[in-house]
C-alpha cells in the first residue's frame, strides 16, 4: 500500500500557517525552544553555504569545459543587468507613486530593529563556516577554470565526488528539516509582533514593492519564455516551490536546492543549472535591489530629503555591484547596501536603522523575488549557450 507522500511546498505553506498560529498564543517558553531549534539549523546552514556554492559550481565549472569562462562572463552580466533594471522599475514605480501614497516630512517616530524583538535562543552553537562566501565564490571559479584549462580528471573526479556529498547533505538533511525550521521563523517573528507593527504603518509601500516583485517576475519570465522558445507562464508556476521556500527561509542560498530542482524541471541541463543558480543565489538580488530602492526613497520622501534621477541612479548602478557581493543569508542585501545609503544618499544611523527595520520586516518576499529570477537566468543562459560554439 503506498503512502501519500506530501510535497515540499504544501509541508512550507502548512509550516507557514501553523507558525503564524502557534506564534500567536505560545507561551514565551515554547516560542524560545522553538526559536532554539531555529538558531541552531541556521547555524548549520550558514555553514554548509560555502560547501554549497563549491560543491555545485566548481564540478560545474569543470564540466562546461573551455565554455565556462564565457559561461560566467554571461550569467553575471545577465543578473547586473537584471538587477539594474529592477532598480530602475522601482525608481519610476516610486516617483509616480510616492506623492500620492506618502506624505512627504511626515516621518517623525523611529522604529527599533525588528530582529531585536524576536526572542532568544536558550542556547546558541557556534557553526562558524570553514571560509566566507566570497571566498567560497573565488575558490569554486580558481578550481573549476583551473580543472577546465588543464583538462586535469584528477581534480575534476574529486570536485564531483565533493558535490554527491552535497547533494546527499542536501537531501537527507536540509530538505527534511527546511519546513520545521520554517514553522520556528514564523512562530517566532509572529510572537515578536514589532514587523507587524511596521507592515501597518508601511503597507502601501509594501503592497507596491510585492506588485513591482510579481510584474518584473512576469517579465523575466517573459523574456526568458521568449528567448527559450518556452511557456513563460508554465515555467513561472514551476518555480513556485522555491518561491514559498524563500519566503520561509529568508535566504536566497539556502534554497539553493528546490530552486536547482524546479530549474532542472524547466528543462534547463543539468550542468548549466548546477552552475547557474549556486552563482545566482550569491549574485542575482533583482527582487532586493528592488526593496532596497523603494525602502530607500520611502524613507527620503517621508524625512523630506530631495529625490533626483541624478542622485539615485548612481546608487542603483553600484547597489548592482554590491549586490554581487552581498552573502546570500537574510538581511544580507541591506547590511551590504548600509554602506551605499550613507556614502551616497546621506542615511545617518537613524535612518540606517529605519532602512534595516523595513528591510527585514519584508526580506522574505524580495529573496523569493530573486530565487525565482534565478530561473529565468539560467533559461536564458541555456539557450545562449547552446547558440555559442563549444
Amino acid at each position: 500500500m503506498n503512502k501519500m507522500k506530501l510535497g515540499l511546498l504544501p509541508k512550507i505553506l502548512i509550516a507557514i500557517l501553523l507558525g503564524i498560529a502557534v506564534g500567536s498564543f505560545s507561551p514565551e517558553w515554547l516560542v524560545a525552544g522553538l526559536a532554539t531549534f531555529s538558531g541552531l539549523f541556521g547555524n548549520f546552514l550558514g555553514f554548509a553555504i560555502p560547501l554549497i556554492i563549491i560543491g555545485f559550481i566548481a564540478p560545474g565549472i569543470g564540466e562546461l569545459g573551455r565554455g565556462a569562462g564565457r559561461l560566467l562572463g554571461m550569467t553575471t552580466g545577465l543578473a547586473y543587468v537584471s538587477s539594474i533594471i529592477g532598480g530602475l522599475l522601482a525608481f519610476l514605480a516610486a516617483t509616480l507613486l510616492y506623492p500620492y501614497i506618502l506624505e512627504a516630512g511626515s516621518l517623525t517616530q523611529s522604529f527599533s530593529n525588528p530582529e531585536e524583538a524576536l526572542l532568544a535562543p536558550y542556547f546558541t552553537v557556534d557553526m562558524p563556516p570553514v571560509f566566507g562566501v566570497m571566498t567560497a565564490l573565488l575558490l569554486a571559479f580558481t578550481l573549476g577554470l583551473g580543472a577546465a584549462v588543464i583538462k586535469g580528471q584528477a581534480l575534476q573526479n574529486v570536485m564531483v565526488d565533493f558535490r554527491a556529498i552535497v547533494e546527499k547533505l542536501i537531501a537527507s538533511v536540509i530538505i527534511p528539516l527546511l519546513p520545521y525550521h520554517i514553522f520556528c521563523v514564523f512562530a517566532n517573528l509572529t510572537y515578536g509582533g514589532q514587523v507587524t507593527m511596521i507592515l501597518s504603518v508601511f503597507v502601501k509601500v509594501f503592497v507596491m514593492i510585492i506588485v513591482l516583485h510579481i510584474l518584473y517576475l512576469v517579465i523575466q519570465y517573459v523574456v526568458a519564455g521568449q528567448i527559450g522558445r518556452k511557456n513563460p507562464f508554465t515555467l513561472l508556476k514551476n518555480m513556485i516551490p522555491a518561491y514559498f521556500t524563500a519566503i520561509g527561509t529568508q535566504s536566497s542560498a539556502a534554497t539553493i536546492p528546490v530552486t536547482l530542482r524546479q530549474t532542472k524541471l524547466n528543462g534547463v541541463k543539468e550542468k548549466v543549472a548546477d552552475f547557474v543558480i549556486p552563482l545566482c543565489a550569491t549574485i542575482h538580488l533583482s527582487g532586493s535591489t528592488i526593496t532596497l530602492v523603494s525602502c530607500s526613497m520611502a524613507v527620503m520622501v517621508l524625512t523630506g530629503m530631495p529625490i533626483t534621477f541624478g542622485s539615485m541612479f548612481p546608487f542603483i548602478l553600484m547597489l548592482g555591484v554590491t549586490m554581487v557581493a552581498a552573502p546570500g543569508v537574510p538581511g544580507g542585501a541591506v547590511m551590504a547596501a548600509l554602506g551605499l545609503l550613507e556614502s551616497m544618499l546621506g542615511f545617518d544611523t537613524t535612518l540606517t536603522s529605519l532602512m534595516i527595520a523595513l528591510y527585514i520586516a519584508q526580506d522574505s518576499f524580495g529573496t523569493a523575488t530573486n530565487v525565482t529570477g534565478d530561473g529565468a537566468i539560467a533559461i536564458i543562459t541555456d539557450r545562449m549557450s547552446k547558440s555559442e560554439p563549444a
